[in-house]
This record gives structure tokens, C-alpha cells and sequence, in this order.
């Protein structure tokens, strides 16, 4: 297991690689529309306070360091990364990026499909549960404070359990806010909730927690350029370790979190 000081200096690698890529024309356009209002919404929505109940899941974190994988901040580092590049933060973002486009291009049919799929997704009960809880509670909220003719386009057309990156991409849509941007936010958010979880059970201190997060920056990059061109067939993923843990989380003795 690399230490967290060699796990650093790789990820800034990555950020210097990425930075000399050249941008695709749409992340190129899209970043200098940022407005302050577009800002503003992403802030609320991505918050920890905004009220959809992401810090009572772990995402099988609470069995993994009751069995000895997460143990520090450089397995906790290790796994967030592997479930970003392999498992349900790639998926995640792909189903995210096609619930933007659907809805920003007012197409139901295909909005409709991109719900289906994602929330068919979830490789366990609970975290069909966690996605799906988690999106209900973030369309309910926002069709009060922020409504927008996508959400209830999306209400309409995909009347069962909608999971939260389909909900969160198309409000963004449905708000204008550019897709690279929105696709940022919500992975940062994502990881952020891991990383949570994981100081909380392993436990860790509050400044390794934001080690762990400047650690992932580059992998948080290259998952959102990858997904924002993976067509919707590529979604998927072949992080089986954990999803057995999401689904062992189901029988633990003792249990601080939802999944």
C-alpha cells in the first residue's frame, strides 16, 4: 500500500497531465459561463446541510473497516479511488451526465430511460436505498425552493425511485448550470461524503480527511472527463469488493449508518 506522501505526489502527476490535455470544446465553452447564480445553486445543493440524508450512508465504508480494508487515510484514499475510477462514482457520473443532456435537450424518452437505468443500477438493496432515498429527498426539496420546468419533466416521466445523480444532473440542467461545472460539484461531493463516513468509523482526524480529498483531486478530474464522454452502455464497472460490502453492511451486529 503506497504512503500517503507517494499517493500525493501521483495524483499531482495526474492534475499536470490533465491540465496539459486539451479541453473538449464542450468543458471549454461551458467553464467560463459559470455565473455567480449557477454558483450559488451548486453550493446549496452539494452542501453537507442540504437536507437529502447523505451523512447517514457509508456505501459498505462501516463493514470495510470493521474487517480491517479501511484502516487509515491511505486505504481510505485507495478505496474512494478505486470506486471512483471502477465502480458506482463512475457509473454514478455517466447516469449524471446523461440525465443533464436529456433534460437540457427536453427529451422525456430519454430522460425517462436514463432514470430506469440508473436506478436498476444498484448493485444491493441498500444502496438502491441510498440513491434512491437520497433522490426522492432531493426532488421534493428542490421542486419547493428551486423549481424548474426539467424536475417536473423528469416527475413526469420517470414516476418510480429516480437515483440522486439522474435528480441532481437534471435540476443542473433544468437551472442552466454548465455540465462540467455540475459534474465537478457533485463528484467532489460524493467523495467528501466518503470521506466523512471514513473519519468518523476509522476514526480519523478532520485534517487527514482533507488530506485524503486533496490526495484525490486528479482521480475526481479523470473520473468527470471520462464519464462526460462515455456513452450510456459503458456504465458499469468491476468493483465487486465494494459492492460485497454494501450488501454485508445488511447483517453487521452494530451499525452507525444506513449502508
Amino acid at each position: 500500500m503506497p504512503d500517503m506522501a507517494a499517493a500525493m505526489r501521483m495524483n499531482e502527476r495526474r492534475r499536470t497531465v490533465l491540465k496539459d490535455k486539451p479541453s473538449p470544446p464542450e468543458a471549454a465553452a461551458s467553464s467560463s459561463s459559470v455565473t455567480p447564480a449557477a454558483l450559488h445553486r451548486l453550493m446549496a445543493w452539494l452542501s453537507p446541510s442540504y437536507p437529502v440524508g447523505a451523512f447517514s450512508y457509508s456505501s459498505g465504508i462501516e463493514w470495510v473497516v470493521e474487517v480491517g480494508d479501511i484502516h487509515d487515510a491511505a486505504s481510505l484514499q485507495d478505496w474512494i479511488a478505486a470506486v471512483l475510477e471502477h465502480g458506482g462514482g463512475f457509473s454514478d457520473s455517466v447516469f449524471f451526465s446523461h440525465a443533464y443532456r436529456a433534460a437540457a435537450a427536453g427529451d422525456d424518452a430519454g430522460l425517462s430511460d436514463v432514470a430506469e437505468l440508473a436506478a436498476a443500477f444498484a448493485p444491493s438493496k441498500e444502496r438502491h436505498l441510498e440513491t434512491t432515498a437520497q433522490g426522492r429527498a432531493f426532488m421534493e426539496v428542490t421542486r419547493a425552493a428551486w423549481p424548474c420546468a426539467a424536475l417536473e419533466r423528469l416527475v413526469a416521466a420517470a414516476p418510480g425511485p429516480v437515483a440522486y445523480p439522474v435528480a441532481v444532473g437534471t435540476v443542473c440542467a433544468g437551472h442552466d448550470v454548465p455540465l462540467d461545472a455540475a459534474l465537478a460539484a457533485y463528484l467532489h461531493g460524493y467523495a467528501a461524503n466518503l470521506i466523512s463516513a471514513g473519519v468518523r468509523l476509522v476514526p480519523l482526524g478532520q485534517t487527514d480527511g482533507q488530506r485524503v480529498l486533496v490526495a484525490l483531486e486528479g482521480e475526481l478530474a479523470a473520473t468527470a472527463q471520462r464519464a462526460r464522454a462515455a456513452k450510456l452502455d459503458e456504465a458499469g464497472g468491476a468493483a465487486f469488493r465494494a459492492d460485497i460490502a454494501s450488501m454485508r453492511h445488511e447483517t453487521q451486529y452494530t451499525r452507525l449508518f444506513r449502508s
